[in-house]
């Protein structure tokens, strides 16, 4: 099992290639302008933002393709698109409790020493305009969308390649942090998304399969939308 994050297949070519690609071409061509022209089309928040996500997903997916599967002659289980072990459910289950504990002590701390509340714009967004339609919106988006483009590439990619050249604490870190960082303007969601992309490298690192952290990422992100219509 430790061979597969004691090499990788690519070089810091391919790292600046889409660091450039996520980090740069996407936050300001796509969630910047593109965001605000759809944003002035739509006159919903809610529609713009889900359709960037969907455009930022077939970017995200097509970039890696074509940087760092298709060049090298790669299958999609180098980025841990590989079975996932029925043992390993149960744990699964455990990291989803954990996370939601985390999140709501970490809330917790956040309003108390910064009296910063969990609303932000996208709560905002979905609870000025609900209807089932919309929730479905915010849900697919959600749940459905961004955990499956954002594991491929965060922790399938990045934290393979980090983890190959620098170790374990090193690459759960800087790949969870590089993860925080693209979330802003969320500010109040920014350190339990440091602490899930914490969760989701270690179930990769265990199971050399992204799969569980796609779960764990949409069961917290779908959950999140619902407390956020209940509540």
């Amino acid at each position: 099992m430790n061979n597969f994050f004691k090499k990788s297949p690519w070089s810091w070519k391919e790292l600046i290639q889409m660091i450039v690609l996520v980090i740069i071409f996407v936050p300001f061509f796509i969630e910047y302008l593109l965001l605000q022209s759809l944003t002035d089309w739509f006159q919903n928040d809610l529609y713009s933002g889900t359709l960037i996500g969907l455009i930022m997903a077939i970017i995200f997916t097509v970039g890696l393709y074509f940087i760092a599967i298709k060049p090298k002659q790669l299958s999609w289980k180098e980025v841990g698109l590989k079975r996932l072990s029925k043992s390993y459910f149960r744990s699964t289950i455990g990291w989803i409790i954990i996370l939601f504990v985390g999140t709501i002590v970490l809330s917790y701390i956040m309003e108390w020493l910064f009296n910063i509340g969990t609303d932000n714009s996208k709560t905002e967004s979905i609870q000025t305009r609900l209807s089932t339609f919309n929730i479905m919106i915010a849900f697919i988006s959600a749940a459905v969308i961004s955990p499956i483009y954002e594991e491929i590439f965060y922790r399938g990619f990045l934290y393979r390649w980090i983890r190959t050249k620098y170790g374990l604490a090193t690459g759960m870190i800087v790949s969870s942090f590089i993860f925080m960082i693209v979330h802003i303007p969320t500010y109040n969601s920014l350190p339990y998304t440091f602490l899930s992309g914490l969760v989701f490298a270690w179930t990769y690192e265990k199971t050399q399969s992204i799969y569980p952290a796609i779960i764990i990422h949409s069961i917290f992100n779908g959950m999140s939308i619902l407390l956020t219509v209940l509540l």
